[in-house]
């Protein structure tokens, strides 16, 4: 009986793994098609289930913290398959200079425009006159851009209702993609898995945070940066860039391939990729975005620091020095808001 239920897993497992080679495939050959699907997916799921598939208050927009103001003055938007804790030592940081910052949290994969639409759903809410700055981490640039250039200052001049933008600050941004993409159907794997040892298990948990489309937005040309990067930035709105450059592989990005490759049972996962980054060279970026997808037309150079793409914002282990973003993007704020 045993040997039964052996064989019984076993073709379970290879059964999942060809449909997956298979979803790969064809994911590989028409990623618009799959994005079409993956979107389409979700959409149908909130109206079939809208109780399983609702985010509790804190995975969704505005989030305060303790503070009772009634507006912001720098709203902090995470990438992707981050639930917001990127920000916990910027908070930090803006409550000590004294500046009012609220975060903007959203289903992290879910794809990207339908992010920037609920930003500019959320927007309209806000009770101020004053102008916001926005700071988005990774895929929240995007956000913000996709947010800037289609909702409040879009070419038609019918910009959504709420506050002025009177700046975005991109940190670590793909605005021109990330190979890193190529890797979305072990990372969505990854997180299936890791809901597992708190029993949570469940066929909404991933759909609740969306079905992966933004990964397919993340790929180098794909249709959503093609749209993204013809738009012209507005004028009225002050920019900057702020990227990591590697020399090599941190230590946290290594333990990091390991645990995926352990969790997969996949071998050699070190070795490859240490093989991709080599032959990336100069181009490593912060190990996430490379230099070369930072810029965008009509923006300035991006300024660059020592740092991983997750340690421009959060003191990394084995590092001894605070995260290099926190304190120039605080100066960028204050400039900005002094500035007339």
């Amino acid at each position: 009986m045993q040997l039964d239920w052996l064989k019984v897993l076993m073709l379970t497992g290879v059964f999942i793994l060809v449909l997956l080679g298979t979803w790969i495939a064809f994911a590989e050959k028409d990623p618009q098609l799959e994005r079409e699907i993956r979107t389409a997916t979700q959409e149908q799921l909130e109206e079939w289930f809208p109780e399983a598939m609702a985010l509790p208050p804190e995975l969704v927009g505005f989030q305060r913290g303790d503070s009772e103001s009634v507006a912001p003055q720098v709203v902090l938007i995470h990438g992707l398959d981050e639930p917001g804790g990127i920000w916990n030592e910027s908070l930090a940081a803006f409550d000590e200079a004294g500046i009012e910052a609220w975060e903007f949290r959203y289903p992290n994969d879910q794809a990207i425009d339908r992010s920037a639409d609920l930003l500019a759903q959320y927007w309209s809410a806000l009770q101020t006159d004053q102008p916001i700055i926005l700071i988005g981490h990774s895929m929240g640039g995007l956000v913000i851009r996709d947010f800037v250039t289609r909702w409040r200052y879009p070419v038609d001049g019918d910009g959504v209702d709420g506050p002025e933008v009177l700046g975005v600050i991109q940190i670590g941004p793909p605005n021109q993609g990330s190979a890193w993409a190529r890797f979305r159907a072990w990372l969505e794997v990854r997180e299936w898995l890791s809901h597992i040892p708190e029993g949570q298990l469940s066929p909404f948990i991933g759909f609740r945070q969306g079905t992966g489309a933004a990964k397919i937005d993340l790929r180098p040309g794909s249709q959503f940066l093609t749209d993204l990067n013809s738009r012209d930035w507005p004028y009225q709105v002050k920019i900057q860039i702020i990227g990591g450059k590697l020399s090599e592989p941190t230590y946290a990005m290594l333990e990091n391939i390991d645990q995926i490759a352990r969790d997969l049972e996949i071998t050699n996962v070190r070795e490859r990729m240490e093989t991709w980054w080599d032959e990336i060279g100069d181009d490593l970026g912060d190990g996430v975005v490379p230099l070369s997808s930072l810029p965008f037309n009509g923006a300035p150079e991006p300024m660059l620091f020592p740092a991983s793409h997750r340690g421009l914002l959060i003191t990394m282990p084995l590092v001894d020095t605070p995260a290099p973003a926190i304190a120039p993007m605080i100066d960028i704020v204050k400039s900005w808001q002094s500035s007339p």
